[in-house]
């Protein structure tokens, strides 16, 4: 059997947020969630990296530019990024935090699964 992958959500939203954890746990996905990107850095802190950023742009405290910024300054490209957002230049905000995609709001569940298979790294050796 096979170890769960992890998955940041890093999303101010708190009905996004909570909604995004039942259903990436009940796909056997381990979740870690933050409600900025200052929350985020600080469980990178004590947690190992995860498989996969979901990461919204526009968040209090520390956007997802910032974030962006500082998580790859400390941790290099070692996770991949997809950005959330309702933003119509969704594709190029992507490009923006050099974050590997991408998925517009509203979104779909199935079409966030897609895209997470899609882009999940293989398991941490951290």
């Amino acid at each position: 059997m096979s170890e769960k992958k992890t998955i940041l959500v890093v999303e101010d939203d708190q009905d996004i947020l909570s909604t995004l954890k039942i259903f990436l746990e009940s796909e056997d996905y381990h979740t870690l969630t933050a409600e900025n990107g200052f929350e985020a850095m600080k469980l990178m802190e004590t947690h190992s990296l995860p498989n996969l950023i979901l990461l919204d742009m526009k968040m209090p405290v520390m956007d997802g530019w910032q974030f962006a910024i500082e998580f790859i300054s400390k941790h290099d490209h070692l996770c991949p990024i997809v950005v959330m957002t309702a933003a119509a230049d969704a594709e190029q905000r992507a490009k923006d935090i050099s974050a590997i995609g991408w998925v517009a709001k509203p979104f779909k569940l199935d079409e966030l699964l897609k895209t997470i298979k899609r882009f999940e790294k293989q398991p941490n050796a951290t």
